[in-house]
């Protein structure tokens, strides 16, 4: 492997976060498409954003900081086995992505974010899986509101304030996190797929 090699590139040139060793391993052996290994880094990136200012304002929310973080490095790990859905639709890569872990040693409770990243309206969802579905949309400064309500649901609980209080707070920091949309597309698009 040289320097010059594209998935090499994607995993280490300089910008967001690195991937965890275990992903960016899984990632070579799979022979990841580098544009791939990108957009993991991009929203693992911005879940440790989302995780770091979670844990400033909630220290008292029960959250699984490292399966977030593993969650959002590796949610669309099917997409090395469906490579057209990384320029175009679909979602076949949702549970190929959860076997796929899952084939490579990992957990069924850290291989489903692959599998649930994209269905946040599933009964039972975790706050963990709703976290890592945002980070999924707010990298590229795309909203959803009916996700990000049950997270403010989920933090209004937590914290006893209003349910509006909690909006106004996630509003300002996915609005932060949103502002950098355009360097991350332009670093996702500098690796090919």
């Amino acid at each position: 492997m040289t320097t010059a090699d594209p998935l090499h590139r994607a995993l280490h040139d300089p910008g967001p976060r690195f991937l965890p060793d275990e992903v960016a391993r899984l990632l070579r052996t799979l022979d990841a498409p580098p544009r791939l290994a990108a957009h993991l880094r991009l929203v693992h990136d911005v879940a440790y954003e989302l995780v770091e200012w979670l844990e400033q304002r909630y220290p008292a929310l029960p959250l699984d900081r490292e399966a977030v973080l593993f969650g959002a490095a590796t949610h669309d790990v099917g997409k090395a086995v469906h490579v057209r859905e990384l320029s175009g639709p679909g979602s076949a890569h949702e549970e190929a992505g959860r076997e796929l872990l899952e084939a490579h040693g990992t957990a069924p409770e850290l291989a489903r974010f692959a599998a649930t990243h994209a269905s946040w309206t599933l009964p039972d969802i975790g706050l963990e899986d709703l976290l890592v579905s945002v980070a999924d949309k707010i990298w590229k400064n795309k909203r959803v509101p009916e996700l990000e309500d049950l997270v403010v649901r989920r933090l209004a609980e937590v914290s006893g304030r209003a349910v509006w209080e909690e909006f106004l707070a996630l509003d300002d920091a996915l609005t932060a996190v949103g502002e950098g949309a355009q360097e991350r597309l332009a670093f996702q698009a500098a690796h090919p797929v």
